[in-house]
């Protein structure tokens, strides 16, 4: 799919231009596309398409500098195994091999980049993906922050469905695998820097399982898969809206939200649609199979939370909005600027 013109003018590199939504967006399509891949119409998905001898294989990588390295219900170890395994999940492959480059940091104590290495190994042997290879660099004290991770997969896709904007029609089901925002605020919290506190842990866990189950059970009705990491849901659907150009309309009541999330958003000015998940997905799904896909994602141990959350509508075109449960009707905008740096 061909994607818009867009002059990339920033004289250097915000914070922003990391967090997944309009910044980020800008620098991708204005700056990185045009020399990486010139004129040649593509998607910016979470996986690239590679043919090989008739296999349609999926293939992508992922840094993750998040701030503090280990936080409630996971570390940077875990998130660079799980987080590369839902980019190819998103794209219908199933995961085969990761690859890991760790950037150290001189100073780095040996026991935290060994709680870290078991780590991945640990979430690596949860998924049934193994680390095959990898790369080390280390640099100078003050350059790294302790420790980054990059983590390339290869996947295999699944024959049965072609997963792309350009397939999503009005009249589609919007569904939404659980809660929301559990990992950006479970992050921004274990910084200790807020004088608030909240029984929250961190979703990050591998998607493959679910995208396995909603292609063995509504294949021919899947649309679209994407998992709502920086930029959170809104980023997402709006990415999707513009792609697609077609209207998002949700269903605000049903998008599930944890109490102590929805209330750290209220007292910091957070929507939760903008905060980061590590462990949930949207599914775009035709109407006839949308039933079956809720019901079999709700059959997967930790998919009882599943909702479909709204539908897809030809009007507005490239527009997210929101219905409440009052009647009225709000507009859902794309992440602009950066409210919770380094949560990936």
């Amino acid at each position: 799919m061909k994607t818009a013109k867009v002059h990339f003018t920033d004289s250097c590199i915000e914070l922003a231009h990391g967090a997944g939504g309009k910044a980020s967006r800008r620098l991708i399509e204005g700056l990185l596309v045009p020399y990486m891949m010139g004129d040649k119409p593509t998607e910016l998905n979470d996986a690239a398409y590679v043919d090989a001898d008739g296999c349609r294989l999926a293939f992508t990588a992922d840094s993750f500098v998040v701030n503090p390295r280990v936080f409630p219900g996971g570390s940077i170890g875990e998130l660079a195994v799980n987080g590369t395994i839902n980019d190819l999940a998103m794209g219908g492959a199933k995961p085969l091999a990761l690859v890991t480059t760790l950037i150290l940091e001189a100073g780095l104590a040996t026991s935290e980049l060994e709680r870290e290495v078991a780590a991945i190994a640990k979430a690596a042997q949860r998924a049934g993906v193994p680390v095959v290879g990898g790369d080390t660099k280390v640099v100078e004290h003050g350059k790294a922050d302790g420790l980054f991770i990059t983590t390339a997969g290869i996947g295999l896709t699944d024959p049965r469905v072609s997963l792309s904007a350009k397939n999503v029609q009005p009249g589609d089901q919007v569904i939404l695998s659980g809660p929301i925002g559990d990992h950006g605020i479970t992050v921004l919290l274990a910084r200790g820097e807020l004088d608030l506190e909240a029984d929250l842990t961190s979703d990050t866990r591998p998607l493959w399982p679910f995208v396995s189950a909603l292609i063995e059970g509504a294949a021919p009705g899947l649309r679209w898969l994407r998992d709502p990491t920086r930029g959170g849901v809104a980023t997402a659907l709006n990415e999707l809206a513009r792609d697609a150009q077609v209207a998002v309309m949700l269903d605000e009541e049903a998008i599930p939200v944890r109490p102590a999330v929805r209330g750290a958003c209220e007292i910091l000015g957070l929507d939760p649609l903008h905060i980061a998940n590590e462990g949930q997905f949207l599914a775009i799904v035709s109407p006839e199979y949308a039933d079956i896909a809720l019901k079999t994602l709700r059959s997967v141990p930790g998919g009882e939370d599943a909702q479909r959350i709204g539908e897809i509508q030809a009007e507005p075109k490239k527009a997210v909005l929101a219905r409440s449960r009052y009647g009225g009707t709000r507009m859902i905008d794309m992440l602009i600027g950066d409210p919770l740096p380094r949560i990936c």
